[in-house]
């Protein structure tokens, strides 16, 4: 099986190469190709089966085309413009969320038509395509209502996904991904980030704001467990997803004020001061909009996981992704 990461240099694309290299097969076939692929050659792993990095940007579609068209079965379409920034570049985000998807999913479509194949493409969507009045918990057949670009241009290309698997040209598979905490690394653009780096600052001696208040509730899910359900979302069958080619992967609702509780009794009450309580109203008016309680019956049914407790997700990033204490 020949694996390709668009997105290869972010956490999740590290994270999901890491798992897929040690692993040497996905879906009870072995890899015997593992490409990522990102704006800068992203960084190679090793395992049973070594990656190849390459540069791409997707808003070059004859770029796109090619590298897909060098032969993949499995593509794994991570790469975005994150949520604030989206909102704050409207083009950027729409050459990147929109256009971009829709050169993945050509590339796709081409090298079926050119192997006689129906490549599968296993895109990251997003809560954000839920907004507005709907009913909760928010279930997977409510009609999609965003109230911001990312949200707007994640739901667009969820329905280019599903056309594009309708028509035959590749078989797709939309995962809407919970905001996911705690990511490594530094802040990033994203609304969300706050989600992250109120607790990985802190749990490595640094002082972090959060600019919502302790009552904010919002549904979350661990990188571990993310990356779990990546890698099932390719054991499906075909047959399996139907027409319905999108679903909300399994999370946990939380107050934020709770998940700081949940990280004091686990790592005492020192990274807890390190937090600073002030609201931003810019912050607000993007993440006030998203859903706080979907029901991901579908995806339970169809073996993806979610986190036991916050907790769980505290102690992850202490097992898989503090730095050393010399950082």
């Amino acid at each position: 099986m020949r694996v390709l990461i668009i997105g290869g240099g972010g956490f999740l694309g590290q994270k999901l190469a890491r798992r897929l290299a040690a692993a040497g097969e996905l879906a009870g076939r072995a890899i015997t190709a593992l490409t990522l692929a990102d704006l800068a050659p992203p960084a190679p792993v090793t395992g049973r089966v070594a990656s190849q990095s390459l540069a791409l940007d997707i808003t070059d579609m004859a770029a796109t085309g090619a590298l897909i068209g060098a032969g993949h079965d499995v593509i794994y379409h991570l790469a975005a413009v994150v949520s604030g920034q989206a909102e704050a570049e409207f083009d950027l985000g729409m050459a990147v969320n929109l256009d971009g998807a829709r050169h993945v999913f050509e590339g796709a479509r081409a090298l079926g038509a050119a192997e006689g194949s129906r490549p599968m493409v296993i895109f990251t969507s997003s809560i954000a395509v839920y907004g507005g009045e709907l009913p909760e918990p928010i279930p997977d057949w409510a009609g999609l209502t965003p109230t911001n670009s990312y949200g707007a241009q994640k739901a667009a290309g969820e329905l280019m996904l599903a056309d594009y698997s309708r028509k035959g040209f590749l078989d797709g598979r939309a995962l809407r991904l919970p905001t996911i905490s705690i990511r490594p690394g530094k802040p990033n653009k994203a609304a969300s980030s706050f989600m992250s780096s109120i607790f990985r600052e802190p749990l490595q001696g640094e002082p972090a704001i959060c600019p919502v208040s302790p009552d904010y509730t919002h549904w979350f899910l661990s990188p571990r467990a993310c990356i779990e359900n990546l890698v099932h979302a390719a054991t499906i069958p075909d047959e399996t997803w139907g027409p319905r080619r999108a679903l909300a992967l399994p999370g946990r609702t939380h107050r934020i004020g709770d998940m700081v509780e949940a990280m004091r009794r686990v790592a005492g009450d020192a990274p807890c001061e390190l937090i600073r309580w002030q609201r931003d109203p810019e912050i607000e008016s993007i993440v006030l909009g998203w859903k706080a309680r979907l029901d991901p019956a579908r995806a339970l049914e169809l073996g993806f996981v979610a986190d036991a407790s916050f907790e769980d997700n505290i102690r992850y990033f202490l097992e898989d992704d503090i730095l050393p204490a010399s950082h």
